[in-house]
């Protein structure tokens, strides 16, 4: 989906309720201090509770945070950047995402705000117990934890310049998705899998 008004000031307006209106906004910190109590907890359920060593645990979560990257990439291409013909999948679309690429420089909107975030992130959970069992207590907080790096990166992205010059190509590339060609550059985190799947930006695109 194309997106060709941007405004870099303004901030959308969602819903006439100030209530729901709230539940649309948060800040990096309030997901953080909500998520690393969490992937904490479990980490120490696996090695404490479950008996598993610190190497097991570590490749669990380093199979999680690899997942992740996977499922970031997949959820930016074709769930928010899906083309709706209907008038409710259009609005769902537009606060999903949509008010991001027409606001982009909105800091309240840049991470998921806690209430969907939790049922999402619940929701993940249930999917890698279903399909692990209990190797998902060390899986699920690495998946998590890179959810926060990925989200803390859109973050920095649309708040500041790269604070590293390996990490210009990062800023560059999320640049180009929002203000030249929407259909590439999925990857905010990284651009691994927009090199193996083919919508990376060519290097010498300005």
């Amino acid at each position: 989906m194309d997106y060709k008004k941007i405004d870099n000031k303004g901030k959308a307006r969602l819903f006439e309720s100030e209530i729901l209106e709230s539940l649309t906004k948060t800040h990096p910190v309030v997901i953080w201090t909500l998520y690393i109590p969490i992937i904490i907890f479990l980490l120490y359920y696996s090695f404490s509770q479950l008996n598993m060593s610190v190497l097991q645990i570590a490749i669990h979560f380093i199979e999680g945070l690899i997942s992740w990257s996977l499922t970031e990439y997949l959820l930016h291409r074709f769930i928010f950047h899906y083309h709706h013909d209907s008038k409710i999948g259009s609005r769902i679309n537009y606060i999903i995402h949509g008010n991001h690429h027409e606001y982009p420089r909105d800091k309240e909107r840049l991470f998921m705000p806690p209430a969907p975030s939790i049922i999402i992130a619940s929701c993940f959970f249930g999917i890698f117990y279903f399909c692990i069992e209990l190797k998902s207590m060390a899986f699920f907080p690495g998946f998590i934890f890179g959810y926060l790096m990925y989200g803390t990166m859109h973050f920095a992205i649309h708040a500041g310049n790269p604070p590293f010059k390996w990490m210009k190509g990062l800023w560059r590339n999320h640049h180009l998705h929002h203000y030249a060609e929407s259909n590439k550059g999925f990857g905010v985190s990284s651009t691994l899998w927009d090199h193996l799947l083919g919508t990376m930006y060519e290097k010498t695109k300005k």
